[in-house]
């Protein structure tokens, strides 16, 4: 479910560590369904926006509310690039996972074309940060804490999870 506000951007950075898993081994022989998803491995809820490119353009979406130890699904269907771009608000805690690939947002429910003159479109500007896919048709985001050890996952491919860590916190 989408968020229809997100809260005030909160004076703090949450430290947090990042792992990238790619599609997961399904439990039957059916077909997996090529989504786009994220697992918050935290103790709060987060609200998501994301960013990709569809052919030439450039798109953000948000916000999904992803519950405390849970999943979801942002994109539905094949994946129609290889880096995705991810920015994530701890509703709970305060702070947030951001980079410094700056798209276009709003604090309302939003599906902004474009990424160049956010500010003077009526936008925020905002910082996301990299999924580099690597061209798989699914791929699924773990967001952790500073120090928490995300589970291992069985994955369809033999490469290993990623691990990113984020940017040192911004000074208050």
């Amino acid at each position: 479910m989408r968020e229809s506000r997100r809260p005030a951007r909160p004076g703090r950075v949450l430290l947090a560590g990042l792992v990238l898993a790619g599609p997961l081994l399904g439990a039957v022989a059916t077909p997996a369904a090529a989504d786009f998803r994220l697992c918050n491995r935290t103790p709060s809820r987060v609200g998501i926006a994301v960013g990709y490119k569809d052919g030439d353009s450039w798109s953000t979406e948000g916000w999904w509310n992803v519950a405390a130890n849970s999943c979801e699904t942002l994109l539905r269907g094949d994946l129609v690039a290889r880096f995705y771009y991810v920015y994530a608000l701890d509703y709970d805690l305060g702070g947030e996972w951001s980079g410094k690939a700056y798209m276009c947002s709003r604090d309302k429910e939003f599906t902004i074309r474009g990424i160049e003159d956010c500010l003077a479109r009526g936008f925020d500007r905002t910082g996301f940060f990299e999924v580099d896919t690597r061209e798989q048709k699914s791929w699924t985001v773990q967001l952790t804490e500073q120090g928490q050890t995300a589970a291992s996952q069985p994955m369809a491919n033999p490469t290993l999870p990623l691990t990113a860590p984020l940017p040192p916190p911004k000074a208050p």
